[in-house]
């Protein structure tokens, strides 16, 4: 059974004994909000990150999700992307693909990946526009209380840094506040060109979930989560910054992951 407990500012913290119980309930958390946003507004719009969450996410192509879920209302997002072709390894969308949405009944049409033959600056302002566009046509819900569109679920994954979709530790991109999305040149792990959401979109989400596993993520879990006596800058930490404005935050961890929480 996972330790779960509510932190009076950083959401629900859920601590799994073991990746297999991790994975079993965030594909539970995912269908279940899935269907709530369909029943409630008709689609659901998810938006991934790369990395480890993926296979994370693989029960979802077994039964009993892959008959339950309705898969033609999906909309799938992506939280940052290498801008690389979406053949190359290191591409999120081939990532999901290869794994994930060739699996399933996901209407091409609703899978909405950067454009991976222009610069990184472009692909950027091309896949805001893109956004912007179904949020005009209420195919993404619009916040209520900011200029941003509220997606029904951001999952995140976080690196043993604190790195949250391509935002790092003391980068500028933490600080853009008027674009949706975003552009590196200079990532700190390669590849250097990214484009990533912006703080105030993933902070407009209905739901936010952070993923992390593995004894290297626990001295950042422990940062990002915990009361701090001396509180260090937070740009230093930005899993610290996700903190949704009028929506759900959930932490996913196994037991290395969360073995420097106070409460474990």
């Amino acid at each position: 059974m996972a330790l779960t407990w509510t932190h009076k500012d950083r959401g629900e913290i859920r601590v799994h004994e073991n990746l297999q119980e991790l994975s079993i309930d965030l594909v539970d958390y995912i269908a279940e909000i899935s269907e709530a946003s369909i029943k409630e507004h008709g689609a659901f719009c998810i938006v991934l990150s790369g990395g480890s969450l993926i296979s994370l996410m693989g029960k979802l192509i077994e039964p009993p999700y892959d008959k339950i879920i309705d898969w033609a209302k999906w909309y799938v997002f992506w939280a940052d992307e290498r801008v690389v072709a979406k053949s190359h390894d290191d591409s999120n969308y081939k990532l999901a693909k290869d794994n994930l949405l060739s699996k399933v009944f996901v209407f091409p049409r609703h899978i909405c990946s950067i454009n991976d033959t222009v610069s990184a600056e472009e692909a950027a302002a091309e896949y805001e526009f893109a956004i912007r566009q179904m949020v005009r046509t209420r195919t993404v819900a619009a916040s209520d209380n900011s200029d941003c569109p509220k997606f029904d679920l951001i999952l995140l994954g976080m690196g043993s840094d604190g790195h949250v979709a391509s935002l790092f530790p003391n980068h500028p991109a933490l600080v853009v506040k008027d674009d949706w999305v975003t552009f590196l040149t200079d990532s700190p792990k390669p590849p250097p060109e990214r484009i990533t959401f912006t703080l105030p979109v993933i902070n407009s989400a209905a739901n936010v979930v952070v993923v992390a596993t593995g004894e290297s993520k626990a001295n950042a879990i422990h940062l990002a989560i915990d009361d701090l006596p001396k509180q260090e800058s937070s740009l230093s930490l930005p899993a610290r910054l996700v903190h949704p404005s009028n929506g759900n935050l959930i932490w996913f961890m196994d037991k290395p992951a969360g073995s420097k929480l106070d409460k474990v």
